[in-house]
């Protein structure tokens, strides 16, 4: 393979290593819209607390990856879990806007809190394929990103065997679709809407994790979500699979544009697709359907 191919590959396989990400984190915003209807802003700032908890263990605590992992996955979606049951569920049935603007002050408050607990500097920590790479047909990729792309196809296909499969995942699937109907039927709409958030907490903290060791861990890692907002628009606002797959082609984009296109396009992108689908696609390329039966 010539060299132009082999940098095609690579940036194709890093676009959609970090487009797995974007998904992952629109996946995570469109479960908590489908289970509260409120768009939850904070989930960018859960997603920061989580690189940091992790660095916490491993790097200042000397806990190992695989057992830190877990444990920060657990207790950042029992925090989420709280955050729903404690505070969100105070504005039911209030205007959506006061939803936005709650979560909204709730990320505010968790990136303060982080800022005078941690410190504002960027930091790192090692994980078990740090500085490892592997050649595929003349392209050297990182590990990282192989691990990544393998995390975000085992997650999705959890969460969707879950949701389909399961009796619980069944009556999430109702209460999404009207709570009202869903509550008159049986189902426990406020115990399945408060495990919906610690569910959308754990795939935060799962990202947060996996994006600490390419990004460092850093404040600024809630500004994900923005990529991830636009990946949501892209796909489909509302829609599972369009996540995904906008989540993937906003990666592929940053990263061709990050080399065939001037300095700055890079991070311009996402917002320009979202500006673009907006205008030509409002429901995206994967809407979801919505009907009705008689």
């Amino acid at each position: 393979m010539d060299a132009a191919s082999s940098q095609w590959l690579q940036l194709a396989l890093q676009g959609v290593s970090i487009g797995s990400i974007y998904g992952l984190v629109a996946l995570g915003l469109v479960l908590g819209y489908k289970a509260t209807e409120v768009l939850n802003f904070a989930h960018g700032d859960v997603l920061m607390l989580s690189a940091f908890l992790g660095w916490w263990l491993i790097a200042a605590l000397g806990w190992n990856y695989w057992l830190a992992v877990p444990a920060v996955v657990l207790a950042v979606a029992a925090f989420s879990w709280l955050l729903e049951a404690r505070v969100m569920r105070r504005i039911a049935g209030q205007p959506q806007f006061a939803g936005v603007l709650l979560t909204i002050g709730l990320g505010f408050m968790i990136r303060g809190a982080v800022s005078m607990v941690f410190g504002p500097e960027s930091r790192g920590y090692p994980t078990p394929w740090t500085d490892q790479s592997t050649h595929i047909a003349g392209a050297v990729i990182a590990d990282v990103n192989l691990v990544i792309v393998a995390a975000a196809l085992l997650t999705t296909a959890g969460l969707f065997a879950f949701l389909s499969r399961t009796s619980a995942g069944v009556a999430i699937q109702a209460a999404a679709q009207n709570q009202l109907a869903a509550y008159l039927c049986g189902v426990p709409v406020k115990r399945l809407t408060s495990f919906v958030w610690a569910v959308c907490g754990g795939v935060a903290a799962l990202c947060g994790l996996l994006l600490a060791p390419i990004s460092l861990v850093d404040l600024g890692l809630w500004f994900v979500m923005l990529k991830a907002l636009a990946a949501l628009v892209l796909g489909g606002f509302g829609s599972v699979p369009g996540a995904i797959v906008g989540g993937v082609l906003i990666g592929l984009l940053e990263q061709f544009s990050g080399v065939y296109l001037p300095d700055g396009f890079k991070d311009i992108v996402p917002y320009l697709v979202l500006v673009a689908v907006l205008v030509v696609f409002p429901r995206g390329l994967l809407p979801e359907a919505h009907g009705r039966r008689v």
